[in-house]
C-alpha cells in the first residue's frame, strides 16, 4: 500500500497519494485501496482524541503560566493542534462517500 499512501507527519496518519486517475486503476486495486483507506479513516477519531488531550494539557499549563512568552507559545501550540484536528475532520468527512463504496 506504500505506493498509494504517504505518511503525513503533521496529521499523524497516512493519506492517499494516487499517481493516476481513480478510473485508471482496476477494480481489484480500487477495492484494496478503499479497504486500506477505511482502516486508516477508522483511526482518525482516536488520533483526534489524542490531540484533544494534548490541547487540554496545554490549556491547563496556560491557566497557570505567568510568563507572557511562554503563554504565547502555548497559545500557538494549541492553535496548531486545533488546526490539525480540523484537517483530520475534513479528511474523515470528505471521504465518507468514498468509504461507502467499500461496503457496496
Amino acid at each position: 500500500m506504500e505506493n498509494f499512501f504517504t505518511f503525513d507527519n503533521r496529521l499523524g496518519i497516512y493519506l492517499p497519494q494516487l499517481n493516476k486517475s481513480w478510473e485508471s486503476y482496476d477494480t481489484s486495486t480500487q477495492q484494496t485501496i478503499l479497504l486500506h483507506w477505511e482502516s486508516i479513516r477508522g483511526k482518525i477519531p482516536d488520533r483526534i482524541k489524542e490531540l484533544e488531550e494534548m490541547i487540554n494539557s496545554k490549556q491547563a499549563a496556560l491557566n497557570k503560566e505567568e510568563n507572557f512568552q511562554v503563554s504565547c507559545d502555548l497559545n500557538s501550540d494549541i492553535a496548531e493542534l486545533a488546526s490539525i484536528i480540523n484537517d483530520l475532520w475534513l479528511w474523515y468527512r470528505m471521504n465518507q462517500t468514498v468509504s461507502a463504496k467499500v461496503h457496496q
